[in-house]
Protein backbone atom coordinates (compact mmCIF):
# COMPACT_ATOMS: atom_id res chain seq x y z
CA UNK A 1 0.00 0.00 0.00
CA UNK A 2 0.98 3.35 -0.97
CA UNK A 3 2.32 5.54 2.29
CA UNK A 4 4.36 8.45 0.76
CA UNK A 5 2.88 11.11 -1.20
CA UNK A 6 5.91 11.22 -3.69
CA UNK A 7 4.85 7.89 -5.16
CA UNK A 8 1.54 9.20 -6.29
CA UNK A 9 3.37 11.78 -8.00
CA UNK A 10 6.10 9.71 -9.46
CA UNK A 11 2.80 7.70 -11.26
CA UNK A 12 1.42 11.15 -12.37
CA UNK A 13 5.01 11.77 -13.88
CA UNK A 14 4.99 8.12 -15.38
CA UNK A 15 1.76 9.07 -17.19
CA UNK A 16 2.63 12.30 -18.36
CA UNK A 17 5.84 13.22 -18.14
CA UNK A 18 6.19 15.87 -20.48
CA UNK A 19 2.97 17.66 -18.95
CA UNK A 20 3.59 21.17 -17.43
CA UNK A 21 3.62 20.38 -13.46
CA UNK A 22 4.21 24.26 -12.61
CA UNK A 23 3.87 27.21 -14.98
CA UNK A 24 5.51 30.41 -12.79
CA UNK A 25 6.57 34.35 -14.40
CA UNK A 26 9.93 34.65 -13.97
CA UNK A 27 11.16 38.07 -15.09
CA UNK A 28 8.41 39.23 -17.60
CA UNK A 29 8.74 35.22 -19.37
CA UNK A 30 6.60 32.29 -17.64
CA UNK A 31 8.82 29.38 -16.79
CA UNK A 32 7.76 25.92 -17.04
CA UNK A 33 8.44 22.91 -15.36
CA UNK A 34 7.20 19.62 -16.44
CA UNK A 35 6.46 16.59 -14.09
CA UNK A 36 9.34 15.03 -15.44
CA UNK A 37 11.88 17.44 -14.62
CA UNK A 38 10.52 17.77 -10.90
CA UNK A 39 10.93 14.29 -10.58
CA UNK A 40 13.87 14.18 -11.20
CA UNK A 41 15.57 17.62 -9.30
CA UNK A 42 13.23 16.14 -6.39
CA UNK A 43 15.24 13.05 -6.99
CA UNK A 44 19.15 14.76 -7.00
CA UNK A 45 17.75 16.92 -3.75
CA UNK A 46 16.98 14.02 -2.23
CA UNK A 47 20.13 12.33 -3.11
CA UNK A 48 22.68 15.25 -2.10
CA UNK A 49 20.55 15.84 0.97
CA UNK A 50 21.40 12.43 2.23
CA UNK A 51 24.78 13.53 1.59
CA UNK A 52 24.88 16.27 3.51
CA UNK A 53 23.61 14.28 6.85
CA UNK A 54 20.13 14.45 6.06
CA UNK A 55 18.04 11.24 7.37
CA UNK A 56 14.99 9.99 7.69
CA UNK A 57 12.93 11.73 10.81
CA UNK A 58 15.19 15.13 10.53
CA UNK A 59 12.84 18.18 10.63
CA UNK A 60 13.91 20.28 7.61
CA UNK A 61 13.46 23.98 7.92
CA UNK A 62 12.46 25.48 4.53
CA UNK A 63 11.65 29.41 4.15
CA UNK A 64 10.94 29.44 0.52
CA UNK A 65 8.08 31.47 -1.26
CA UNK A 66 6.04 29.14 -3.70
CA UNK A 67 7.35 28.39 -6.79
CA UNK A 68 9.36 25.15 -8.49
CA UNK A 69 12.25 25.40 -6.10
CA UNK A 70 10.05 24.67 -3.07
CA UNK A 71 8.18 21.88 -4.44
CA UNK A 72 11.47 20.69 -5.69
CA UNK A 73 12.92 20.68 -2.06
CA UNK A 74 9.33 19.28 -0.25
CA UNK A 75 9.41 16.28 -2.72
CA UNK A 76 13.04 15.96 -2.13
CA UNK A 77 12.81 15.88 1.46
CA UNK A 78 9.42 13.21 1.73
CA UNK A 79 11.38 11.18 -0.38
CA UNK A 80 13.67 10.69 1.68
CA UNK A 81 11.61 10.69 5.03
CA UNK A 82 12.70 13.85 6.49
CA UNK A 83 9.97 16.16 8.01
CA UNK A 84 9.68 19.17 5.96
CA UNK A 85 9.00 21.90 8.60
CA UNK A 86 7.47 25.44 7.97
CA UNK A 87 6.85 28.12 10.39
CA UNK A 88 5.40 32.27 9.27
CA UNK A 89 9.05 34.37 9.95
CA UNK A 90 6.88 37.46 9.65
CA UNK A 91 5.64 36.31 13.00
CA UNK A 92 8.90 37.52 14.70
CA UNK A 93 12.53 36.56 15.82
CA UNK A 94 10.32 35.69 19.10
CA UNK A 95 8.38 32.93 17.03
CA UNK A 96 11.08 31.56 15.22
CA UNK A 97 12.68 31.07 18.67
CA UNK A 98 9.79 29.22 20.15
CA UNK A 99 9.11 26.78 17.29
CA UNK A 100 12.72 26.10 17.14
CA UNK A 101 12.68 25.04 20.69
CA UNK A 102 9.66 23.09 20.32
CA UNK A 103 11.21 21.13 17.46
CA UNK A 104 14.83 21.88 16.57
CA UNK A 105 15.77 21.36 12.90
CA UNK A 106 18.27 19.56 11.66
CA UNK A 107 18.68 21.67 8.36
CA UNK A 108 17.51 24.79 6.85
CA UNK A 109 17.09 25.25 3.39
CA UNK A 110 16.16 28.86 2.49
CA UNK A 111 16.65 31.30 0.04
CA UNK A 112 18.99 34.16 0.29
CA UNK A 113 16.95 36.97 1.85
CA UNK A 114 15.74 34.39 4.33
CA UNK A 115 19.14 33.60 5.25
CA UNK A 116 19.51 36.95 7.03
CA UNK A 117 17.38 36.11 9.58
CA UNK A 118 20.53 33.59 11.04
CA UNK A 119 21.92 37.92 11.65
CA UNK A 120 19.27 37.82 14.62
CA UNK A 121 18.21 34.33 15.30
CA UNK A 122 20.63 32.12 17.31
CA UNK A 123 18.10 29.21 16.89
CA UNK A 124 18.95 29.35 12.92
CA UNK A 125 22.32 30.37 13.83
CA UNK A 126 22.84 26.63 15.56
CA UNK A 127 20.70 24.60 13.06
CA UNK A 128 23.66 22.19 12.27
CA UNK A 129 22.93 22.11 8.18
CA UNK A 130 22.35 25.20 6.31
CA UNK A 131 21.70 25.31 2.39
CA UNK A 132 21.23 28.37 0.34
CA UNK A 133 18.87 28.30 -2.67
CA UNK A 134 20.08 30.17 -5.09
CA UNK A 135 23.18 32.20 -5.00
CA UNK A 136 26.41 31.27 -2.88
CA UNK A 137 26.11 32.54 0.98
CA UNK A 138 28.43 32.75 3.78
CA UNK A 139 27.67 29.79 5.91
CA UNK A 140 25.61 28.04 3.92
CA UNK A 141 26.02 25.79 0.79
CA UNK A 142 23.83 26.25 -2.18
CA UNK A 143 21.52 23.72 -3.66
CA UNK A 144 22.61 23.81 -7.06
CA UNK A 145 25.30 21.39 -5.52
CA UNK A 146 22.14 18.51 -6.28
CA UNK A 147 22.46 19.01 -10.04
CA UNK A 148 25.77 17.04 -10.18
CA UNK A 149 23.99 13.92 -8.00
CA UNK A 150 22.75 11.04 -9.53
CA UNK A 151 18.56 10.78 -8.81
CA UNK A 152 17.63 9.10 -5.34
CA UNK A 153 15.17 6.83 -7.34
CA UNK A 154 13.41 4.78 -4.84
CA UNK A 155 11.38 6.79 -1.45
CA UNK A 156 11.75 6.07 1.74
CA UNK A 157 9.57 3.26 3.38
CA UNK A 158 7.22 4.93 5.39
CA UNK A 159 4.88 3.82 8.11
CA UNK A 160 1.25 5.44 8.03
CA UNK A 161 1.53 7.36 10.94
CA UNK A 162 5.25 8.74 10.06
CA UNK A 163 5.51 12.55 10.28
CA UNK A 164 5.97 14.40 6.98
CA UNK A 165 4.78 17.89 7.39
CA UNK A 166 4.93 20.19 10.87
CA UNK A 167 2.98 23.65 10.34
CA UNK A 168 2.79 26.41 13.33
CA UNK A 169 0.47 28.27 14.47
CA UNK A 170 -0.27 30.17 17.66
CA UNK A 171 -2.80 28.98 20.37
CA UNK A 172 -4.69 30.94 22.67
CA UNK A 173 -2.12 31.66 24.88
CA UNK A 174 0.05 33.15 22.13
CA UNK A 175 2.65 29.76 22.44
CA UNK A 176 2.98 27.98 18.83
CA UNK A 177 1.37 24.72 18.90
CA UNK A 178 3.14 22.23 16.09
CA UNK A 179 0.38 20.28 13.72
CA UNK A 180 1.95 17.15 12.65
CA UNK A 181 0.62 15.99 9.43
CA UNK A 182 1.85 12.17 8.67
CA UNK A 183 2.22 10.62 5.58
CA UNK A 184 -0.50 9.00 6.01
CA UNK A 185 -2.81 12.14 6.79
CA UNK A 186 -1.44 13.72 3.72
CA UNK A 187 -2.31 10.54 1.43
CA UNK A 188 -5.75 10.55 3.03
CA UNK A 189 -6.26 14.58 2.65
CA UNK A 190 -5.76 14.64 -0.95
CA UNK A 191 -7.99 12.00 -1.76
CA UNK A 192 -10.48 14.20 -0.10
CA UNK A 193 -9.36 16.93 -1.89
CA UNK A 194 -8.76 15.94 -4.99
CA UNK A 195 -12.68 14.28 -4.63
CA UNK A 196 -14.48 17.38 -3.61
CA UNK A 197 -12.72 20.19 -5.53
CA UNK A 198 -13.01 17.68 -8.19
CA UNK A 199 -9.28 17.65 -9.33
CA UNK A 200 -8.98 16.07 -13.09
CA UNK A 201 -5.51 15.27 -14.62
CA UNK A 202 -5.10 17.89 -17.79
CA UNK A 203 -6.40 20.85 -15.90
CA UNK A 204 -5.00 24.36 -15.10
CA UNK A 205 -4.99 25.64 -11.57
CA UNK A 206 -4.40 29.02 -10.63
CA UNK A 207 -3.87 28.26 -6.98
CA UNK A 208 -1.94 30.42 -3.88
CA UNK A 209 -2.53 27.68 -1.57
CA UNK A 210 0.64 25.62 -1.03
CA UNK A 211 -1.20 22.58 0.20
CA UNK A 212 -3.76 22.46 -3.00
CA UNK A 213 -0.68 22.94 -5.06
CA UNK A 214 0.81 19.63 -3.50
CA UNK A 215 -2.81 18.10 -3.91
CA UNK A 216 -2.40 18.88 -7.82
CA UNK A 217 1.05 17.56 -8.16
CA UNK A 218 -0.75 14.41 -7.13
CA UNK A 219 -3.30 14.03 -9.40
CA UNK A 220 -1.92 15.55 -12.60
CA UNK A 221 -3.32 19.19 -12.65
CA UNK A 222 -0.92 22.16 -13.81
CA UNK A 223 -0.61 24.80 -10.88
CA UNK A 224 -0.41 28.17 -12.25
CA UNK A 225 1.45 30.44 -9.60
CA UNK A 226 -0.16 33.79 -9.84
CA UNK A 227 2.12 36.29 -10.18
CA UNK A 228 1.92 38.75 -7.59
CA UNK A 229 2.83 38.98 -3.63
CA UNK A 230 1.23 35.95 -1.87
CA UNK A 231 1.75 37.31 1.33
CA UNK A 232 -0.79 40.12 0.87
CA UNK A 233 -3.16 38.69 -1.20
CA UNK A 234 -5.55 42.08 -0.58
CA UNK A 235 -2.81 44.04 -2.12
CA UNK A 236 -2.43 41.83 -5.20
CA UNK A 237 -2.31 43.95 -8.20
CA UNK A 238 -4.45 42.15 -10.86
CA UNK A 239 -3.62 43.04 -13.99
CA UNK A 240 -0.12 40.62 -14.59
CA UNK A 241 -2.62 37.45 -12.82
CA UNK A 242 -5.58 38.40 -15.00
CA UNK A 243 -3.36 37.95 -18.06
CA UNK A 244 -1.66 34.78 -16.69
CA UNK A 245 -5.25 33.50 -16.57
CA UNK A 246 -5.91 34.33 -20.49
CA UNK A 247 -2.05 33.65 -21.77
CA UNK A 248 -1.92 30.34 -20.00
CA UNK A 249 -5.63 28.68 -20.61
CA UNK A 250 -6.24 28.44 -16.88
CA UNK A 251 -9.64 26.43 -16.33
CA UNK A 252 -9.77 26.91 -12.70
CA UNK A 253 -8.50 28.49 -9.02
CA UNK A 254 -8.26 27.79 -5.77
CA UNK A 255 -7.72 31.19 -3.80
CA UNK A 256 -8.64 33.31 -0.94
CA UNK A 257 -11.56 35.41 -0.93
CA UNK A 258 -9.23 38.57 -0.77
CA UNK A 259 -7.05 37.39 -3.54
CA UNK A 260 -10.27 37.12 -6.10
CA UNK A 261 -11.88 40.19 -4.57
CA UNK A 262 -8.85 41.91 -6.22
CA UNK A 263 -9.34 40.17 -9.46
CA UNK A 264 -12.39 41.39 -9.79
CA UNK A 265 -11.40 45.14 -8.68
CA UNK A 266 -9.43 44.96 -11.68
CA UNK A 267 -11.54 43.77 -14.32
CA UNK A 268 -12.79 40.44 -13.43
CA UNK A 269 -16.35 40.84 -13.27
CA UNK A 270 -16.33 42.31 -17.44
CA UNK A 271 -15.62 38.44 -18.12
CA UNK A 272 -11.89 38.10 -17.63
CA UNK A 273 -13.07 35.17 -15.47
CA UNK A 274 -15.42 33.67 -18.34
CA UNK A 275 -12.90 30.91 -19.22
CA UNK A 276 -12.53 29.20 -15.88
CA UNK A 277 -15.00 26.07 -15.04
CA UNK A 278 -13.98 25.43 -11.26
CA UNK A 279 -13.49 28.26 -8.76
CA UNK A 280 -12.93 27.22 -4.78
CA UNK A 281 -12.55 29.96 -2.08
CA UNK A 282 -11.83 29.78 1.41
CA UNK A 283 -9.10 30.37 4.37
CA UNK A 284 -11.52 33.26 5.70
CA UNK A 285 -15.34 34.26 5.29
CA UNK A 286 -16.34 33.48 2.41
CA UNK A 287 -19.92 36.08 1.49
CA UNK A 288 -22.60 35.51 -0.61
CA UNK A 289 -21.88 39.07 -2.33
CA UNK A 290 -18.44 37.36 -3.20
CA UNK A 291 -19.75 34.27 -4.58
CA UNK A 292 -22.61 35.55 -6.40
CA UNK A 293 -19.70 38.45 -7.87
CA UNK A 294 -17.58 35.27 -8.98
CA UNK A 295 -20.50 33.72 -10.61
CA UNK A 296 -21.45 36.65 -12.67
CA UNK A 297 -18.10 37.11 -13.94
CA UNK A 298 -17.67 33.31 -14.62
CA UNK A 299 -21.38 32.48 -15.62
CA UNK A 300 -20.72 28.86 -16.67
CA UNK A 301 -18.33 28.28 -13.54
CA UNK A 302 -19.02 25.90 -10.44
CA UNK A 303 -18.42 28.57 -7.83
CA UNK A 304 -17.73 27.20 -4.47
CA UNK A 305 -16.66 28.03 -0.91
CA UNK A 306 -14.89 25.75 1.22
CA UNK A 307 -14.67 25.49 5.10
CA UNK A 308 -12.13 24.30 6.80
CA UNK A 309 -8.80 24.41 9.37
CA UNK A 310 -5.33 24.12 9.47
CA UNK A 311 -6.61 21.13 11.55
CA UNK A 312 -9.23 19.48 9.47
CA UNK A 313 -9.45 20.45 5.94
CA UNK A 314 -12.06 20.39 4.30
CA UNK A 315 -15.07 20.61 6.76
CA UNK A 316 -18.45 21.94 4.70
CA UNK A 317 -19.07 23.56 1.47
CA UNK A 318 -21.75 25.23 -0.48
CA UNK A 319 -22.23 26.26 -3.83
CA UNK A 320 -23.30 29.75 -5.20
CA UNK A 321 -26.26 28.45 -7.22
CA UNK A 322 -27.30 26.21 -3.60
CA UNK A 323 -27.95 29.53 -1.42
CA UNK A 324 -31.73 30.35 -2.11
CA UNK A 325 -33.28 34.00 -1.43
CA UNK A 326 -34.47 32.21 1.60
CA UNK A 327 -31.23 31.53 2.88
CA UNK A 328 -30.08 35.34 1.97
CA UNK A 329 -32.51 36.43 3.72
CA UNK A 330 -31.89 34.78 6.86
CA UNK A 331 -28.34 35.58 6.54
CA UNK A 332 -29.17 39.52 6.61
CA UNK A 333 -32.03 38.40 9.75
CA UNK A 334 -28.69 37.57 11.87
CA UNK A 335 -28.63 33.69 11.16
CA UNK A 336 -24.89 33.92 10.56
CA UNK A 337 -23.02 32.92 7.56
CA UNK A 338 -24.36 29.47 5.54
CA UNK A 339 -21.45 27.25 5.19
CA UNK A 340 -23.01 24.69 3.86
CA UNK A 341 -23.21 20.66 4.34
CA UNK A 342 -20.21 18.92 6.24
CA UNK A 343 -18.32 16.58 3.49
CA UNK A 344 -19.65 13.03 3.96
CA UNK A 345 -16.35 12.06 5.59
CA UNK A 346 -16.56 14.19 8.40
CA UNK A 347 -18.39 13.63 11.65
CA UNK A 348 -19.78 17.16 12.90
CA UNK A 349 -21.78 18.17 15.84
CA UNK A 350 -22.37 21.37 17.65
CA UNK A 351 -22.44 21.31 21.53
CA UNK A 352 -22.94 23.83 24.01
CA UNK A 353 -19.95 25.99 23.91
CA UNK A 354 -17.59 24.96 26.63
CA UNK A 355 -14.90 26.88 24.52
CA UNK A 356 -12.29 27.67 27.27
CA UNK A 357 -12.76 24.69 29.43
CA UNK A 358 -10.81 21.39 28.90
CA UNK A 359 -12.50 18.64 28.09
CA UNK A 360 -9.88 15.30 27.93
CA UNK A 361 -12.44 12.53 28.16
CA UNK A 362 -15.88 11.92 27.99
CA UNK A 363 -18.44 8.84 27.60
CA UNK A 364 -20.88 8.63 24.60
CA UNK A 365 -23.46 9.71 27.08
CA UNK A 366 -21.97 12.37 28.56
CA UNK A 367 -21.04 13.72 24.83
CA UNK A 368 -24.66 13.37 23.99
CA UNK A 369 -26.19 15.17 26.89
CA UNK A 370 -23.67 18.18 25.01
CA UNK A 371 -24.46 17.86 21.62
CA UNK A 372 -27.04 20.77 20.63
CA UNK A 373 -30.52 20.18 18.64
CA UNK A 374 -31.06 21.63 15.45
CA UNK A 375 -30.77 25.44 15.00
CA UNK A 376 -29.42 25.91 18.56
CA UNK A 377 -26.12 27.71 18.65
CA UNK A 378 -23.08 26.15 19.73
CA UNK A 379 -19.39 25.14 19.87
CA UNK A 380 -18.03 23.43 16.38
CA UNK A 381 -16.44 20.00 16.82
CA UNK A 382 -15.06 17.48 14.44
CA UNK A 383 -13.53 13.98 13.93
CA UNK A 384 -12.75 12.23 10.90
CA UNK A 385 -9.19 10.44 9.23
CA UNK A 386 -8.16 14.19 7.64
CA UNK A 387 -8.53 15.56 11.51
CA UNK A 388 -5.32 15.81 13.02
CA UNK A 389 -5.25 13.75 16.32
CA UNK A 390 -3.16 16.21 18.27
CA UNK A 391 -0.36 18.49 18.13
CA UNK A 392 3.41 17.99 18.73
CA UNK A 393 4.79 16.69 22.12
CA UNK A 394 0.89 17.63 23.07
CA UNK A 395 1.28 21.55 23.25
CA UNK A 396 -1.93 22.72 22.68
CA UNK A 397 -4.11 19.26 23.10
CA UNK A 398 -5.86 20.33 25.98
CA UNK A 399 -7.28 23.10 24.99
CA UNK A 400 -8.45 21.94 21.32
CA UNK A 401 -8.69 18.00 22.11
CA UNK A 402 -10.84 15.60 23.63
CA UNK A 403 -11.73 12.08 23.58
CA UNK A 404 -15.27 10.53 23.30
CA UNK A 405 -14.85 6.46 24.17
CA UNK A 406 -11.21 6.24 22.83
CA UNK A 407 -12.18 8.81 19.59
CA UNK A 408 -10.01 11.86 19.21
CA UNK A 409 -12.23 15.22 18.34
CA UNK A 410 -11.07 18.12 17.39
CA UNK A 411 -12.96 21.80 18.92
CA UNK A 412 -12.26 24.50 16.04
CA UNK A 413 -13.32 27.07 18.22
CA UNK A 414 -15.82 28.21 15.72
CA UNK A 415 -19.66 28.70 17.04
CA UNK A 416 -22.68 27.68 14.50
CA UNK A 417 -25.42 26.04 14.39
CA UNK A 418 -26.78 23.11 11.85
CA UNK A 419 -30.19 23.36 10.70
CA UNK A 420 -32.82 20.52 9.78
CA UNK A 421 -31.28 20.14 6.75
CA UNK A 422 -28.12 19.19 8.56
CA UNK A 423 -26.20 22.71 6.55
CA UNK A 424 -23.66 24.73 8.93
CA UNK A 425 -24.40 27.87 10.09
CA UNK A 426 -21.19 29.96 11.21
CA UNK A 427 -21.22 32.73 13.90
CA UNK A 428 -17.52 33.40 14.27
CA UNK A 429 -15.08 32.97 16.98
CA UNK A 430 -16.28 30.99 20.20
CA UNK A 431 -16.50 33.48 23.39
CA UNK A 432 -16.79 36.41 20.89
CA UNK A 433 -20.59 36.69 21.48
CA UNK A 434 -21.79 40.09 23.04
CA UNK A 435 -23.37 40.13 25.94
CA UNK A 436 -25.80 42.50 27.71
CA UNK A 437 -29.30 43.92 28.34
CA UNK A 438 -30.45 43.60 25.09
CA UNK A 439 -29.53 39.53 25.08
CA UNK A 440 -26.69 37.33 23.16
CA UNK A 441 -25.47 38.60 19.99
CA UNK A 442 -22.71 37.43 18.01
CA UNK A 443 -20.79 39.76 15.99
CA UNK A 444 -20.24 37.48 12.93
CA UNK A 445 -23.88 37.27 12.29
CA UNK A 446 -24.33 41.17 12.12
CA UNK A 447 -20.51 41.09 9.94
CA UNK A 448 -22.64 38.75 7.51
CA UNK A 449 -25.44 40.82 7.00
CA UNK A 450 -23.65 44.39 7.11
CA UNK A 451 -21.66 43.10 4.33
CA UNK A 452 -24.93 42.25 2.23
CA UNK A 453 -25.68 46.28 1.92
CA UNK A 454 -24.82 48.35 -0.67
CA UNK A 455 -21.72 50.36 -0.39
CA UNK A 456 -20.40 47.97 1.90
CA UNK A 457 -16.98 46.91 1.51
CA UNK A 458 -16.04 45.28 4.92
CA UNK A 459 -17.73 45.60 8.68
CA UNK A 460 -17.54 44.21 12.24
CA UNK A 461 -18.72 45.00 15.52
CA UNK A 462 -17.48 45.42 18.55
CA UNK A 463 -18.56 46.37 22.19
CA UNK A 464 -17.16 49.67 23.50
CA UNK A 465 -18.39 50.99 26.27
CA UNK A 466 -21.34 48.79 26.87
CA UNK A 467 -22.21 49.93 23.48
CA UNK A 468 -22.89 47.90 20.16
CA UNK A 469 -20.73 49.78 17.56
CA UNK A 470 -20.72 48.37 14.14
CA UNK A 471 -17.31 49.43 12.06
CA UNK A 472 -17.63 49.68 8.15
CA UNK A 473 -15.07 50.55 5.19
CA UNK A 474 -17.28 51.57 2.69
CA UNK A 475 -16.72 51.42 -1.07
CA UNK A 476 -16.91 54.98 -1.24
CA UNK A 477 -18.94 57.42 0.79
CA UNK A 478 -21.27 56.23 3.47
CA UNK A 479 -23.77 58.87 3.57
CA UNK A 480 -26.64 59.45 5.94
CA UNK A 481 -29.30 57.88 4.12
CA UNK A 482 -26.61 55.05 3.97
CA UNK A 483 -26.14 55.46 7.76
CA UNK A 484 -30.17 54.55 8.42
CA UNK A 485 -30.73 52.19 6.11
CA UNK A 486 -28.54 49.99 7.77
CA UNK A 487 -29.66 50.92 10.83
CA UNK A 488 -33.19 50.01 9.89
CA UNK A 489 -32.18 46.68 8.04
CA UNK A 490 -30.22 45.66 11.14
CA UNK A 491 -32.66 46.29 13.88
CA UNK A 492 -32.18 42.90 15.05
CA UNK A 493 -29.20 43.82 16.01
CA UNK A 494 -29.71 46.66 18.40
CA UNK A 495 -26.99 48.87 17.35
CA UNK A 496 -25.97 51.77 19.05
CA UNK A 497 -23.99 53.67 16.33
CA UNK A 498 -22.43 52.69 13.05
CA UNK A 499 -18.53 54.37 12.06
CA UNK A 500 -17.04 54.52 8.98
CA UNK A 501 -13.18 53.98 8.47
CA UNK A 502 -11.03 53.78 5.37
CA UNK A 503 -9.88 50.61 6.04
CA UNK A 504 -10.34 48.08 9.14
CA UNK A 505 -8.06 46.14 10.78
CA UNK A 506 -7.44 42.45 9.49
CA UNK A 507 -5.09 39.29 9.82
CA UNK A 508 -1.54 39.63 7.53
CA UNK A 509 -1.97 36.05 6.19
CA UNK A 510 -5.21 35.91 4.64
CA UNK A 511 -6.25 39.93 4.67
CA UNK A 512 -9.55 38.96 5.44
CA UNK A 513 -10.05 38.45 8.78
CA UNK A 514 -10.90 41.00 11.17
CA UNK A 515 -8.39 41.59 13.62
CA UNK A 516 -10.58 42.21 16.95
CA UNK A 517 -7.85 43.49 19.44
CA UNK A 518 -6.87 46.30 16.61
CA UNK A 519 -10.46 47.44 15.94
CA UNK A 520 -11.68 48.04 19.84
CA UNK A 521 -8.67 50.15 19.83
CA UNK A 522 -9.22 51.98 16.85
CA UNK A 523 -13.06 52.49 17.85
CA UNK A 524 -12.31 53.24 21.51
CA UNK A 525 -9.80 56.48 20.21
Amino acid sequence: MTTNLVEVFAEQCRLRPQASAIVESCNGRNRVSRFADLHERSGRVAAWLRIAGVRAGDPVLIFHPMSAELYVVLLGVFRLGAVAMFLDPSAGREHVERCCALQPPQALIASPRAHLLRLVSRALRSIPCKIVIGPWLPGAMPLSRADICEPLTACESCEADTPALLTFTSGSTGRPKAAVRTHGFLLTQHRLLARHLGLTAGEVDLTTLPIFLLANLASGVTSVIPDADLRRPGGVEPGPVLEQIRHCAVTRSTASPAFFERLLAGGGETGALGGLRKLYTGGAPVFPRLLHRLQKAAPEAQVEAVYGSTEAEPIAHIRTREITEGDRTAMLQGRGLLAGAPIPEIRLAVMRDRWGTPLNRLSDAEFASLVQPVDATGEIVVTGDHVLKGYLHGQGDEETKFKVEGTVWHRTGDAGLLDASGRLWLLGRCGAEIADERGVLYPFSVECAAQEQPGVRRAALAAVEGKRVLAVEPEGQLTADTKRSMHDTLGWAHLAEIRAFPTLPVDARHNAKIDYVALRRMLAD
